[in-house]
């Protein structure tokens, strides 16, 4: 891992696996998506089977092995989707949050570009509106604006957020250079404007964390890997 190769490498590999797995299987899946190293299953022949359809999948080979999670009273969490069983049997899919999820976000009062902070609230949007169903959407919508409301935002911030994006098209670009700029809210505004005037884009850059400014409490490890 690291490298841009391992990855597709992999990928290639459990293509390979799966379809040798399944085959083999003696009661096979109604379904198998899988992302990455997670695997989203319909198991029709009850959980008994299941068990021993995943045993199967373990004795394949001793280096990739399977770890099960079932749907709990209608609902199993797959990625940040929690696919829920409605009342007519069809399948719902809508956002998921861990039980420790804090709903703290970046706060209106926190020092950062105006620019930063609109694209926290209108990626959360964009999450909702790309995994929510339709009977969801409202739902988790609702719960995004007492969201926002909690870390500060006002209602015209909000609405501005809610509304679909627009893309823009630029035909032509007239700025001959980029200045990258640390934001800071009392001169960032007008050194851009300066730079504006001589066709310079500025771009803010969000301040250090306070962990930057702490020290390593680790060593270094050294040379204690092989290599050159």
């Amino acid at each position: 891992m690291g490298t841009p190769l391992p990855p597709v490498i992999a990928n290639f590999y459990m293509e390979g696996f799966e379809t040798k797995a399944i085959s083999l299987a003696t009661h096979k899946p109604t379904c198998w998506y899988r992302y990455v190293d997670v695997t989203f299953v319909i198991w029709p022949h009850g959980k008994d089977k299941l068990t021993e359809f995943l045993n199967h999948l373990n004795g394949i080979h001793s280096n990739i092995q399977f770890t099960m999670e079932i749907e709990d009273e209608g609902h199993l969490p797959f990625l940040d989707i929690d696919i829920y069983m409605k009342m007519d049997g069809s399948l719902g899919h809508r956002v998921y949050r861990k039980p420790n999820h804090t709903n703290l976000y970046l706060h209106k009062k926190s020092h950062h570009h105006p620019a930063h902070k609109h694209s926290v609230l209108s990626s959360l949007v964009h999450k909702a509106t790309a995994l929510c169903d339709q009977e969801s959407l409202t739902q988790e919508l609702t719960f995004l604006t007492q969201v926002f409301k909690q870390n500060g935002y006002s209602h015209q911030q909000i609405q501005r957020a809610m509304k679909p994006a627009t893309r823009v098209i630029e035909t032509e670009d007239k700025s001959i250079s980029t200045a990258y700029l640390p934001y800071t809210q009392t001169t960032y505004g007008r050194i851009s404007r300066m730079l504006a005037k001589y066709n310079i884009k500025s771009v803010a850059l969000p301040p250090r964390k306070i962990s930057s400014y702490m020290p390593m409490t680790k060593d270094p490890p050294g040379l204690r890997t092989p290599g050159i």
